[in-house]
């Protein structure tokens, strides 16, 4: 059950990365394109139409709008072009990560941090 609920999450990931490309093509009608792009940039919108914080109906506009949108969208638009935007989704998907460039920028945030404090330290102490 939790591995079907965890594909089906990557399988909504991977649709909404693949509506934005698809909303970015050319072969694909304007209609689609405009509601693959307000579909896509809701779904990473840190806004949603109920907010998260009410208990259970916060969550239902993601699980349940978001699909409906996702499904009705992908019917609009070819079946070979979101082929290809799936394809192109899942490759950008399994890119791999570095753990030693995430340590790198970690400290260059830590030492930048360290050095907006010391100057705000520096300046305070002046006046």
């Amino acid at each position: 059950m939790i591995d079907r609920l965890r594909n089906w999450a990557k399988a909504i990931k991977r649709d909404v990365h693949a509506l934005y490309l698809a909303g970015r093509d050319p072969r694909v009608p304007w209609y689609a394109k405009a509601l693959a792009m307000v579909v896509a940039a809701y779904a990473v919108s840190p806004i949603d139409l109920i907010p998260d914080f009410i208990p259970i109906i916060g969550y239902l506009d993601d699980i349940i709008l978001l699909p409906i949108g996702i499904y009705l969208i992908v019917k609009l638009i070819p079946p070979d072009v979101m082929a290809d935007h799936r394809k192109m989704a899942n490759r950008q998907q399994q890119r791999p990560t570095s753990r030693t460039a995430a340590v790198i920028i970690v400290c260059i945030w830590l030492v930048s941090f360290g050095c907006a404090g010391w100057f705000i330290y520096g300046y305070q102490s002046i006046n």
